[in-house]
């Protein structure tokens, strides 16, 4: 059996996790918002709301240009991570030298070329935002199919797959308090412009982000946990291989639904508050570290009661969870009690479904692939986590692409039903989420 993580080696590749994670989320939470602000935001719009065949905005459309790119260097990147015959190994070296154009990237998408609304801007998003997404998948791939190869058994995997998800949504609550870090710039270097003192909050998370993401590159030497080889099977016929798992594509779908409503969640957060529920923006931070830090109380028993029950029951049950928060947020605003009631009882509401949906789906994919590299003897665990991370960067894409397009209908006070639409679309797809799942095989 191979050497184990010590806790330390387990903490530093969560820790790796906090950084792509705090990226990620600063595009999908403050790129509507900086780019469309609202009428009450205090903020210049930057990019016009044009609309292309009556349903596209531009903002939709540089979003899915971005993630497009990245669609095609996903299997890429994880194809030649799997063959690669680096003598300190197949993952490490990638993650490396992805971490400063990382950083530097996701800083340059929030500095428009003009500061009024101009075209000049989308095109200025659109470059940036690709060689974002190029840089953090370069660091995400390998990352992630570590984890197959850095544990041996069920139990480990769903034990740091759990340490991840707690540094994944530390992630969600830094990228979700930028305005508040914009707070404090303001208050202590004296900024009248708040897109400055946002860009400033964005650079210091940028910079933090990536001094985390290297602290699995100090701390682990990838050569003493895992003796897996290269692989040898050309880059399309490994993509073939793993949809011709129908467990995997059954977990593909569901998961590509979930990771979509989520983008609609976190890209119309500081709306929901802002708009439907005339809260100011700064409390949206704080509502989300309500959520995460409820969330780590379901910690103990889904890590327990997956072992004893097995990891589908819980995911189901999530999944139901979610559809009913989705229908909630469609009448925000209108509910006969306090505007505080109701974004509490909400993401207080969303604390299960994060935690079981943040630790089970990396355990379950661990083992699929896991089980895949036994009956084949290839080892194309990255290729598995490149289909599955480009599913769920295709779904984060689509969900800041629906939220843009529905802004069209309503995104400012008094006119916001474009806003509440979102509650039907994502009660749609996490019901999809539900019935594919629903037919996942789970081996007692």
């Amino acid at each position: 059996m191979n050497k184990t993580l010590s806790l330390k080696q387990e903490i530093a590749y969560a820790a790796g996790m906090i950084g792509w994670s705090t990226m990620t989320n600063i595009i999908i939470v403050m790129l509507p918002y900086f780019y469309l602000p609202p009428s009450n935001a205090g903020l210049p719009p930057l990019v016009p709301q044009l609309v292309l065949l009556g349903a596209f905005n531009i903002l939709s459309i540089i979003a899915a240009s971005g993630r497009l790119v990245d669609a095609i260097y996903d299997p890429f990147i994880a194809s030649r991570s799997d063959a690669s015959t680096n003598k300190n190994g197949r993952r490490m070296p990638f993650m490396k030298w992805a971490i400063v154009p990382a950083m530097i990237f996701c800083g340059l998408v929030f500095y428009p070329i003009q500061k009024t609304e101009s075209l000049h801007n989308a095109w200025w998003l659109t470059i940036t935002l690709c060689l974002f997404f190029i840089s953090v998948t370069t660091y995400i791939i390998p990352y992630n199919a570590l984890l197959a190869e850095v544990t041996n058994t069920p139990r480990q995997k769903v034990k740091l797959s759990s340490y991840q998800q707690v540094g994944f949504v530390i992630g969600i609550i830094l990228s979700a308090c930028t305005n508040n870090f914009a707070d404090l710039v303001e208050a202590n270097f004296h900024l009248d412009n708040r897109s400055e003192a946002i860009q400033a909050a964005i650079w210091g998370l940028c910079i933090l982000s990536g001094l985390v993401m290297l602290l699995p590159v100090f701390f682990i030497n990838e050569k003493e946990f895992t003796v897996a080889k290269p692989t040898h099977v050309p880059l399309w016929p490994a993509i073939k291989n793993t949809f011709k798992n129908s467990n995997f594509k059954y977990y593909l779908i569901s998961d590509f639904a979930f990771y979509t409503a989520l983008s609609i969640i976190s890209s119309g957060l500081l709306f929901f508050c802002t708009v439907l529920l005339g809260l100011p923006e700064s409390e949206g931070g704080k509502f989300m570290g309500a959520m995460v830090i409820a969330s780590l109380l379901f910690y103990p028993l889904v890590n327990f009661g997956s072992v004893k029950i097995g990891k589908k029951p819980f995911v189901l049950l999530a999944f139901g969870v979610l559809c009913l928060i989705f229908v909630t947020i469609f009448f925000l605003g209108k509910l006969p009690i306090g505007p505080y009631t109701q974004i509490y009882i909400l993401v207080l509401s969303a604390s299960f479904p994060l935690a079981a949906l943040g630790i089970l789906p990396t355990a379950i994919l661990a083992d699929i692939a896991q089980k895949d590299t036994l009956k084949t003897g290839e080892n194309h665990e990255g290729m598995f986590f490149a289909v599955k991370y480009l599913f769920v960067k295709l779904g984060q894409t689509l969900g800041i692409a629906i939220f843009a397009m529905l802004t069209i209908y309503g995104k400012d006070p008094g006119n916001d039903y474009g806003l509440r639409l979102n509650g039907v679309v994502g009660f749609g797809l996490c019901l999809i989420a539900l019935l594919f799942f629903s037919r996942f095989k789970e081996e007692k």
